[in-house]
Formats: C-alpha cells, sequence, structure tokens
C-alpha cells in the first residue's frame, strides 16, 4: 500500500519542480528583457543608453587643445621677418610605453635621433607620470619614422616653431620665443599678447593604442595671433647691417649699432647691432650678442652733441653763425682740468668752432649762457627721456639737473660728457634739425601703415635750425672733421665725435667710442642717422675716420635705394656762403 502511494506522488513531484523552474526562468527572462529596456530605451533612467554612451565617449573620445597660430612680424614692405610654421611634438604615457620591448624602445630611441640609455633614463624618471615629451619641434617626416613604429604610448600632437628668414640680420630688434612660441626677448615680448593668438579645442576618436581615428567636433576655433608691421625696410637693414659688420672688423671694435630714421614721419627705417646671432639657432649664444645696443645701451655722446649747445646760443640771442669767438692761445684752464684744442685756431665764428670741433670754442660759448640753458634745450630735442618705442629695456638716458653748475661740469657737458643718451635719442634729436624745428614721436610699428609727414611738435625755430643745419654741412666739407661721410651727389649735414671711455678709475686714455650723427640730403632731409663704433683696437678710433664712413656708405646706398635723386654740390665754402647769405636776408 505504501509503495503504491509513493509512486503516485512523484509525478506530482515532477510537475510541480517544472512549473517552479518554468516560473523562475519567465521571472529571469522578464528581468532580461526589462534591464535591457533600462539600458537602450529609457535614457531618464540612472543606467540608461546615455549613461553607457557616456562611459563609452570616456574611454574612446578625448578634447585636445587646436595650436593657435602666432602672428607673423613683417617689414613695412611685406617682407616677412618672422613666421610660424607647424611642427610635430612626440610625447608618451610612460604607464603605457612600460609594455613596449627593449627593442622597440632602441628603435623609438633611433627614430627620436637620441641615444637608447638617455630614452631609458627619462623613462625611469617619469616612471610613475602619465605624461612626458619625447620630442619637441619635430618635421612631420622625423615624428612618422617614430609612429610608424606603432609602439603603445607614443602620440603626437600639432604644435607650431618660429623662423627668422632674416636670421643675424635684425635678430636683436625682433627677439625670439622659446619652446611654447611666447615672446622672450625684442619685439616678440612687447608685443606677445598681440601676436599671440587663442588655442581651440577639438573633441576626436581615440583607438585602444590612443590614436586618434577620428575628428569628432571642434569645440573652439583656434583663433590666431595678429600680424605685426614694422617700420623697418629691410632693404636699408641689410645695408647698413652689412657697412657696420664691414667696420667692426676691420677697426677691431667690441661692437657697434647704427639708426636710421625716416625724418618725415619719425619711423625707424634700419636698427643695426653688432656682435650678432642667429635666432634659428641659439646654441652658444651670449647674452652681448642678443642685445639690442641702438635702444637699450646709453654712452655719453661726445662732440655730436656741440650743434646742440651751438644752438643754445643761437636761441640766446646772442651769437650769430658769423659771431667770433676768441680761441687763443688753443687752451683754456678750468679749475681742476686744462682743455685743449689741437691747434690754436685763434679768433673764429660760431660756424667754425664746429667745423673745427673746437673744444675751447665751445666752452666759451657755454660759460656765456644761461647754466641750465643747455639742459632745457636737450630735453626739448628728446634726451632725457624714453623715446616711447615699447622696446623692453629701452634706456631713458641721464641728463643731469644741478642748482649750480660748476665751471668744468658745464663745459663737459657742453661737449657731450657728463650725460647719457641712446642712439635712437641723439637720432631723433637731428631730425628735430632736419625738420627745420619740428619733433615727430619715433615709431617702430606701422599703427596703421603711414603717419602724416605734418604731425610734429616745435621745439626749435625754422630758421635755428636751418642754420645749424648749414654748419653741420660744413663738417662734411674738405676743413670739417666729416669728410669720409660725404655722399657723390648729396648735400651732407652731421658731427663727428671721439669719446673717451669709462673705466674702473675714470676716463681711460686709450680706449674711446668713435660716434656720427648726421641727416641727408641737407637741403631737403629724408633720413637721420647715428653710428656708434665701441672700442676700435686699431690704429684709428677718430669718429671721422671710423663711425662717419658707415654712415656715408649706408647713405650712399640709401639713396639709391629709395630712389632721392642726386644734385650738383657746390663747394662746402660756397654752400656755406650763399646759404648765411639767404637766411641773413630773410632775417
Amino acid at each position: 500500500m505504501g509503495a503504491v502511494k509513493k509512486q503516485q506522488l512523484q509525478p506530482g513531484i515532477a510537475r510541480w519542480r517544472f512549473a517552479l523552474v518554468a516560473v523562475l526562468l519567465c521571472l529571469l527572462a522578464v528581468t532580461l528583457v526589462f534591464h535591457l529596456a533600462r539600458l537602450q530605451v529609457l535614457p531618464a533612467e540612472e543606467r540608461g543608453y546615455r549613461f553607457l554612451q557616456d562611459q563609452g565617449r570616456a574611454r574612446t573620445i578625448r578634447t585636445e587643445e587646436i595650436a593657435a597660430y602666432r602672428g607673423a612680424i613683417l617689414d613695412r614692405n611685406g617682407e616677412l621677418l618672422a613666421v610660424s610654421t607647424p611642427v610635430q611634438t612626440l610625447w608618451a604615457n610612460p604607464q603605457h610605453l612600460k609594455e613596449a620591448s627593449a627593442e622597440e624602445l632602441r628603435q623609438l630611441a633611433a627614430a627620436l635621433e637620441v641615444k637608447p640609455a638617455t630614452l631609458a633614463k627619462r623613462l625611469q624618471k617619469y616612471a610613475s607620470k602619465e605624461f612626458m615629451y619625447l620630442r619637441r619641434h619635430l618635421s612631420p617626416e622625423q615624428a612618422g619614422r617614430a609612429l610608424s613604429l606603432d609602439i603603445p604610448g607614443v602620440y603626437s600632437k600639432k604644435e607650431y616653431r618660429r623662423f627668422y628668414p632674416a636670421g643675424e640680420v635684425v635678430a636683436q630688434l625682433l627677439g625670439f620665443t622659446n619652446i611654447d612660441d611666447r615672446g622672450q626677448e625684442g619685439l616678440e615680448l612687447a608685443y606677445d599678447n598681440w601676436l599671440s593668438g587663442q588655442p581651440g579645442q577639438q573633441q576626436v576618436l581615440k583607438d585602444l593604442k590612443g590614436r586618434t581615428v577620428q575628428d569628432l567636433a571642434t569645440k573652439r576655433e583656434a583663433r590666431p595671433g595678429r600680424d605685426l608691421r614694422l617700420s623697418i625696410d629691410m632693404r636699408l637693414q641689410y645695408l647698413a647691417y652689412r657697412e657696420l659688420k664691414r667696420a667692426v672688423n676691420e677697426n677691431g671694435a667690441a661692437s657697434g649699432f647704427m639708426v636710421v630714421l625716416d625724418t618725415r614721419t619719425g619711423d625707424v627705417l634700419a636698427m643695426a647691432n653688432q656682435p650678432s646671432f642667429n635666432p634659428n639657432n641659439r646654441k652658444g649664444v651670449t647674452a652681448a650678442a642678443m642685445r639690442n645696443r641702438a635702444l637699450i645701451d646709453q654712452f655719453e655722446p661726445g662732440s655730436t652733441v656741440k650743434p646742440l649747445t651751438a644752438l643754445a646760443a643761437l636761441e640766446s640771442g646772442r651769437y650769430q653763425p658769423h659771431t667770433q669767438i676768441n680761441t687763443s692761445p688753443g687752451y683754456i684752464r678750468l679749475p681742476g682740468k686744462t682743455l685743449v684744442d689741437p691747434v690754436n685756431y685763434g679768433r673764429i665764428d660760431l660756424t667754425r668752432v664746429i667745423t673745427k670741433s673746437s673744444q675751447v670754442g665751445i666752452t666759451k660759448i657755454a660759460m656765456d649762457l644761461e647754466p641750465n640753458t643747455l639742459r632745457e634745450l636737450f630735453y626739448r630735442l628728446g634726451l632725457g627721456e624714453a623715446v616711447g618705442s615699447g622696446f623692453p629695456g629701452e634706456a631713458a638716458g641721464i641728463l643731469p639737473s644741478r642748482s649750480r653748475w660748476h665751471p668744468i661740469e658745464l663745459a663737459n657737458f657742453a661737449f657731450g660728457y657728463g650725460l647719457t643718451v641712446n642712439a635712437v635719442q641723439l637720432a631723433q634729436a637731428y631730425s628735430v634739425i632736419a625738420n627745420a624745428g619740428l619733433k615727430r614721436p619715433v615709431s617702430l610699428v606701422l599703427t596703421d601703415g603711414k603717419r602724416s609727414p605734418d604731425e610734429g611738435e616745435r621745439v626749435v625755430e625754422d630758421a635755428l635750425a636751418q642754420q645749424v643745419t648749414a654748419m653741420l654741412e660744413t663738417v662734411i666739407g674738405d676743413e670739417g672733421t666729416g669728410r669720409r661721410a660725404a655722399v657723390d651727389g648729396y648735400r651732407v649735414a652731421g658731427k663727428t665725435g671721439t669719446v673717451h671711455k669709462v673705466g674702473s678709475e675714470g676716463y681711460v686714455d686709450n680706449r674711446y667710442r668713435s660716434v656720427f650723427a648726421g641727416f641727408i640730403p641737407a637741403d631737403n632731409p629724408r633720413l637721420a642717422a647715428v653710428v656708434v663704433i665701441d672700442d676700435p683696437s686699431h690704429a684709428k678710433y677718430y669718429g671721422g675716420e671710423v663711425a662717419a664712413p658707415v654712415f656715408g656708405a649706408v647713405m650712399e646706398g640709401a639713396m639709391r635705394l629709395l630712389q632721392v635723386p642726386p644734385e650738383e654740390v657746390p663747394p662746402a665754402d660756397e654752400q656755406l656762403a650763399v646759404q648765411l647769405g639767404e637766411r641773413g636776408k630773410k632775417s
């Protein structure tokens, strides 16, 4: 009986178990369907399909920076002086690069053109990091060789590298950028915000090895920097650089610099320096070579300010160009010092004081003027204050102010000692004379392409500036100290200067700075220039021997380049007689 009941119960239990399993399977299927619906159909759910998409994007989509193009620097005629070129930079994730074999690392080092030991050392240094540069600023071909190895953890990105087509010819003025394309020196630094662009952002799809598979969307466009057009005329710049380099080498000088201004606008047309450097390869470059001496260095101008002292004498009303000054016996004793001329010129007029660069004559004139007369005029002409070029480190010069001037201080001041200027300031002062008394601001940059020649501030009377111009023309004549600055077919006005250099114990007898300042054509000025040759070590050292020839050579070429027609130039004495006669009639 018991056996029969047991047999009857077993089929019932089996059916019950089957039903239970079937129900569980159905519940599991429903659960799976519901979960799939949550993932694929219900986006608002916490872990819906949007969540999965976001997770996928997080693993394969990256936001990368788009490098911005730095604005170009051009000369006034549009010649490229600085331009950014696209390059490739290789970087690595050291965590991924650990998977590379020794042979792969050897091949990578060869492609990067570095020693395997150097690469291994860098990998060890950045072992705990997720980013390290392998090599920056490679050509596409160089970067391609490394990327073709297909080594995990090696990536590339686009950057820009600055290139300077003119090389050392205008290096100190332009300056340079660092490896991140940011200005470090010169106009690259001064106008860094203007030249720099705004980087953009780009979404890209990456594969499992971190390589870009597809560009997806641009989140922010890269904004390129703005171009900068300079006042420099590279035709004149090459000319000035060549002649300056020749003079420095021929005279065994330590350095030299030259500035050329457009007298009609105040634009700087050339600014050359020696020694120079190649901004495209700065390995081993010294600070001295990078120095823009034309704006940063300040120096005592020496006899080049004697015409300014003569101008002060004319302004006083006590002197005319023909006023006689007794320079006998060829020297003058002052408390603490005796000033001497090369020869006893005897009684000479104010013009001849400038022609012969007489220390005695200019000293007697200074003693006859009110004590602060010279300083006030020098300041009006632009000495003692920065020209406002915007160049980093521009020197303002020193123009001392005293309540009481000792005789030797006043004498030194009158012939260019005891004050300092930079070359651009001195060129601007000569431009005032060239412009018949109008002072125009100096500029390195063309803000609107051109500036009206009529702009300017009158700081000197027209007639007086013309009288000083006539005096300066005699300096270039046969009896003057600046004969070597003459240019055939053109009237030249200028003044030489030979300045003792200062040592640790005062002025040094056998070390000099040779200077020339002038403008051309004297009757209708276009260019004013200053040449400084520092510490010539050979036999010649006078400004008329060393600096004046540079002025003459550069101006001769400049007149041709600017197509300024020549004229018949009468002898210097005849020029002076005619000019002074005409001005006498006007007065």
